[in-house]
């Protein structure tokens, strides 16, 4: 029986992912992502792998491309502006079908901005992480705990729906110390019969492109991933809710921001507020069900999080104007406190906005 060890959020993702069977990590050091990386170089070279920190961002992704054409569990890891640069590279993941695991522990920005905590990259994660029609899965984890747990998940559903799936955490997650369960490391991983691994005279070749010269045949291709995507989110919505059955006031929040959003939301319901949490964990798929089911009951809506109002765009896309839906966040590497959420809560519950 395992026994719980207390580990960093970025040495835990880390571990995880070489239980899962990741055995390539190319990289490059951004604070506050580093210690991943570091663990990473220290484990790897033992288990028989490959880390290779690489000489840009941009060089790391493609490395992470190769890689995954090649069959192999891999990941990257890196903090905002790094995720920038390894847009187009994951553009042409997504345009290959290729599963990886990319990680992205976010800083303030933008620009370089700072490198304290931040959720300002939510956009990027579920809109825009590369050109071109293309989704990533997108999970965001509020303990070290399912740090973890979703890093070791996280290579089976990108092998499942053959593409990216990113865990989008922050400084705050990367950084702290919790007690962590860990799993046990996977025995047989998933045949890839679509990999660039030689064909021996046996098949025909393997081709791994996001190359199509042809209009109609592109169309093609890209309605027949979306395909999937329907599949993905029709499978992959996940979410928790925190004291929700008879909620008035429903607090959205992930990451960071949900661990002291339900701090608030025990301190409403002291002084006789119905307040609730609905904490999505996967992004995209956005939980619209879950969020759907409690547009019906609930007065209104607050979208807490550490930017200046993103996540919140995907609320009032699920409440379509049923009830207010009102952002409170912190910007800048600031985190939100349960007493300035708890004030948003009076409010909204006074019907404020």
């Amino acid at each position: 029986m395992s026994e719980k060890v207390l580990m960093k959020g970025n040495e835990a993702l880390a571990e995880a992912a070489l239980r899962a069977g990741c055995r390539f990590f190319f990289g490059y050091p951004i604070t506050p992502q580093t210690e991943l990386a570091a663990y990473m170089s220290k484990q790897l070279p033992k288990m028989g792998g490959c880390f290779l920190q690489a000489e840009s961002e941009i060089a790391a992704i493609n490395m992470v491309y190769g890689a995954a054409a090649a069959g192999a569990r891999v990941m990257t890891s890196s903090s905002s502006p790094g995720i920038s640069l390894k847009g187009e590279g994951i553009s042409y993941m997504a345009g290959a079908d290729l599963p990886a695991l990319i990680i992205n522990i976010q800083r303030g920005g933008p620009g370089l901005g700072s490198i304290q905590p931040s959720q300002a990259d939510y956009w990027q994660a579920t809109r825009a992480l590369g050109h071109g029609d293309l989704r990533v899965v997108v999970f965001a984890p509020s303990t070290v705990q399912e740090m973890a747990d979703y890093a070791y998940q996280a290579f089976d559903v990108a092998d499942a729906y053959r593409m990216p799936v990113m865990i989008l955490a922050d400084g705050v997650l990367g950084q702290m110390m919790e007690p962590v369960l860990l799993p046990e490391p996977k025995e047989g991983l998933p045949e890839k019969p679509w990999a660039t691994t030689g064909h021996r005279n046996k098949r025909p070749h393997n081709i791994v492109n996001s190359l199509h010269l042809t209009s109609d045949e592109l169309e093609r291709i890209i309605n027949e991933r979306f395909e999937r995507y329907a599949k993905v989110t029709e499978e992959q919505q996940r979410s928790e809710s925190f004291l929700c059955d008879d909620a008035e006031v429903v607090v959205v929040a992930f990451g960071a921001s949900s661990r002291v959003a339900r701090s608030a939301v025990a301190a409403a319901r002291e002084k006789g507020i119905k307040a609730g949490l609905l904490r999505p964990i996967s992004l995209w798929p956005f939980p619209g069900r879950a969020l759907d089911a409690l547009a019906g009951k609930a007065k209104a809506f607050l979208s807490v999080e550490m930017n200046k109002g993103q996540m919140v765009d995907d609320i009032r896309l699920v409440v379509a104007g049923r009830v207010p839906v009102v952002h409170y966040g912190r910007t800048g590497g600031n985190i939100p406190t349960p007493d300035e959420v708890l004030c948003a809560i009076e409010k909204l519950n006074e019907g404020g906005a």
